[in-house]
């Protein structure tokens, strides 16, 4: 006769045996799959200028845009340009998130706030915010301000939008927990509104950053006197289109940087969510 012991080796195996770890290779896998496509995609265009398919003066080859790239960086021009951008970027997005945060609370909490601010804020929505330069320059000269407004003004809607959807888009059964256990309203805003309409805020941040970087390229043609933007102009004044490829190539890469970077924040703070927990798995 089996033993009680036995039985309940059985009845109950290991927790090993129930995840036998995965090869190494396979985890890697899904990485490769990611950055194989750009690799193709740069490998046919090197190939298409090197056969004469692409004109190389409008189109430098890959090749030639890190030659360029390569130059910058060594003469010490890049740096500093990189520096003047992510600092426009981040001041204007932290503006313009304070601003779409507050909004959003405001309208999402109270129907008095979303009487009096959202019909304005819908109008100011449709409006292109990059429609207003030259209001920008009138108001604010052609310093560093316009270029941060405009920033501020272009991150600040998608994050409003989002977190007013999500706050009015909370579960109701939240409510009747915060009655159950007796929680007055801000401990319910501060314990369960807030952390249900979090997954909303996150998808806004992303969409304000993209918004932000796109607002940037079009900010920094504003008598710039330093920046990618700044780098970018000169280049077109000479005709450098491979400088002009690294600016944009640098545009892209800060662009997805960032976004990478709220999609690790996500993952953090959005551990508790089922479609986490098994993204989180996938990826072990």
């Amino acid at each position: 006769m089996m033993s009680t012991r036995t039985a309940t080796a059985t009845a109950f195996p290991a927790p090993h045996a129930q995840s036998p770890a995965r090869p190494k290779n396979l985890v890697r896998l899904p990485r490769l799959r990611r950055i194989a496509a750009p690799l193709l995609f740069l490998a046919a265009w090197q190939a298409a200028v090197a056969l004469g398919l692409i004109g190389a003066r409008l189109m430098p080859p890959p090749s030639a845009i890190a030659e360029s790239f390569w130059h910058l960086a060594i003469s010490n021009q890049l740096l500093p340009s990189l520096l003047v951008s992510l600092a426009r970027v981040t001041v204007g997005l932290a503006i313009g998130v304070a601003a779409g945060t507050a909004l959003g609370l405001v309208t999402g909490l109270s129907r008095l706030g979303e009487d009096l601010l959202d019909p304005t804020l819908q109008m100011l929505r449709t409006l292109p915010h990059l429609a207003l330069i030259p209001l920008m320059i009138l108001w604010f000269g052609i310093g560093e301000v316009p270029k941060i407004v405009l920033i501020a003004l272009g991150a600040a809607f998608p994050i409003y939008l989002n977190l007013y959807a999500a706050i009015r888009g909370a579960d109701r059964k939240l409510f009747e927990v915060a009655a159950t256990i007796g929680l007055s309203f801000p401990e319910t805003v501060a314990h369960l509104i807030l952390p249900a309409s979090l997954p909303g805020f996150l998808v806004g941040l992303r969409q304000a950053l993209g918004v932000a970087w796109i607002t940037l390229v079009v900010a920094e043609q504003i008598n710039a006197s330093a920046g990618i933007g700044y780098l970018i102009m000169n280049a077109r004044e000479f005709l450098e289109t491979d400088i002009i490829f690294v600016g944009l190539c640098l545009y892209a890469v800060l662009g997805l940087a960032t976004d990478y970077a709220v999609r690790l924040l996500e993952t953090r703070l959005l551990a508790w969510r089922p479609s986490t927990l098994g993204a989180l798995g996938r990826r072990a």
